[in-house]
């Protein structure tokens, strides 16, 4: 069931954190640099919703302006980028200002403002009783339906892999597609992995002792 959370102006708790990899992703309403944003709306298409521990730092600006370089990647995916911080409104737009004038990058995704941490919490990005997002730097993959495939979680001082990102989004899209597996170190155009064949006919028919549950899939899947 999808939880509505408070943004602004009303005096309620955080719900309980700790979101898993199927769960529907909690809904909210909030400003961004792109305007007022909820996340129902992106229901029909993928998106990434990420968090930074805050504007005008070095790793954060670094991983901004990848992101920004790489939209057009992730738009032609269907998949829309959403950032998350507990910095203002104010303080993102003249981050934002930085990165144009220094990097020459225009970043138009949206870029939330989260001071009380509500956002922050609902997802698990920090404890409950936390009063410093230093520590968040996490991502969550979600499907058109507005459940959460993936997450990842990095520490402050290590930045994400805008490439690991694509490829994550990729292979999500790829077994969804197939119904297939994605290997190790999958890329697009690769082999897929078959779901196994889990009955004694399969597994006392099989050619090779891995056959019955390690076969590839007849054809490879990616753009």
């Amino acid at each position: 069931m999808t939880r509505e959370l408070p943004v602004s102006g009303e005096e309620q708790a955080a719900p309980c954190a700790g979101l898993r990899i199927g769960d529907v992703a909690p809904d909210f309403s909030a400003r961004s640099t792109a305007g007022q944003v909820r996340l129902s709306d992106y229901r029909g298409r993928w998106l990434i919703l990420f968090s930074h521990p805050a504007d005008f730092t070095p790793v954060c600006t670094s991983e901004f302006v990848a992101l920004a370089g790489l939209a057009t990647e992730f738009e032609k995916r269907d998949c829309a980028l959403m950032a998350l911080s507990v910095d203002s409104l104010f303080s993102h737009f003249a981050w934002l200002r930085l990165i144009r004038d220094r990097f020459d990058v225009e970043v138009r995704f949206p870029i939330i403002e989260d001071p009380t941490m509500v956002i922050c919490q609902a997802y698990g990005m920090v404890a409950p009783d936390d009063r410093d997002s230093a520590t968040v730097r996490t991502t969550f993959f979600i499907d058109p339906l507005g459940v959460i495939r993936a997450m990842t979680c990095y520490p402050p001082n290590v930045g994400r892999s805008t490439a690991e990102m694509l490829r994550t989004l990729d292979a999500l899209q790829a077994v969804d597609t197939a119904g297939a597996l994605a290997p190790a170190n999958w890329r697009p155009g690769e082999p897929l992995l078959e779901q196994p064949d889990v009955t004694l006919d399969a597994l006392f028919s099989a050619g090779g002792q891995a056959d019955w549950f390690m076969k590839q899939a007849d054809e490879a899947a990616g753009r």
